[in-house]
């Protein structure tokens, strides 16, 4: 298998890799492109927004600086917010819902690197997707590791490390990041 390959079927794989190093150009010139353009252009910056993601909804809103590795691999759903320095390490797949608002300072990571010094001399990653539900609300500097799932109607307070999945409606926060509490869905179904 090449070192691609090997990415997208979720095994270790070389992150210096020529092709999947390639893959991260895309992001660069997005990137650079959007956090170019004044806030005051809307219409243009949802034009580099829907260039950048795989997939966008009604309403999208980035803030600069903004910043990704891939793009493409980035789906959001309708009226998006990351507000401002939201960086998203979309190595592997990020599917994020409808009515999600990312506090400033956020980090969504999709790639980790090995325990083992030998590991990381080697240059070695892991990807695995995140997913988050429809109206969540993520508060300012938060990160979120590889491989979680937020469910629908959840507040992850700011500053919380998130690192395994979030049921459907709860707040949660802390490092790591845990339950406080359940909160009700008030949206009619």
């Amino acid at each position: 298998m090449t070192e691609a390959e090997k990415l997208d079927a979720g095994l270790e794989y070389d992150f210096w890799d020529a092709e999947v190093d390639g893959r991260k150009h895309h992001a660069l010139e997005g990137c650079q492109k959007l956090n170019a353009i004044p806030m005051q252009h809307a219409e243009e910056r949802e034009a580099v927004i829907r260039e950048l993601f795989s997939a966008v909804g009604a309403n999208p809103v980035v803030l600069p600086v903004f910043n990704c590795d891939s793009g493409r691999n980035i789906r959001v759903g309708e009226n998006f917010l990351a507000n401002y320095n939201v960086t998203i390490l979309d190595i592997a797949p990020v599917t994020i819902g409808d009515y999600v608002m990312i506090g400033p300072n956020t980090l969504i990571t999709t790639v980790n690197h090995p325990l083992s010094p030998m590991g990381r001399r080697k240059h070695l990653g892991i990807a695995k997707p995140v997913r988050i539900g429809n109206d969540v609300w993520i508060g300012g500097n938060v990160t979120i590791l590889p491989g979680v799932t937020i469910g629908n109607n959840v507040v992850i307070a700011a500053g919380a490390v998130v690192t395994k999945g979030i049921p459907d409606n709860c707040i949660v926060g802390g490092v790591p990041a845990k339950v406080i509490r359940e909160i009700e869905n008030d949206i009619p179904e």
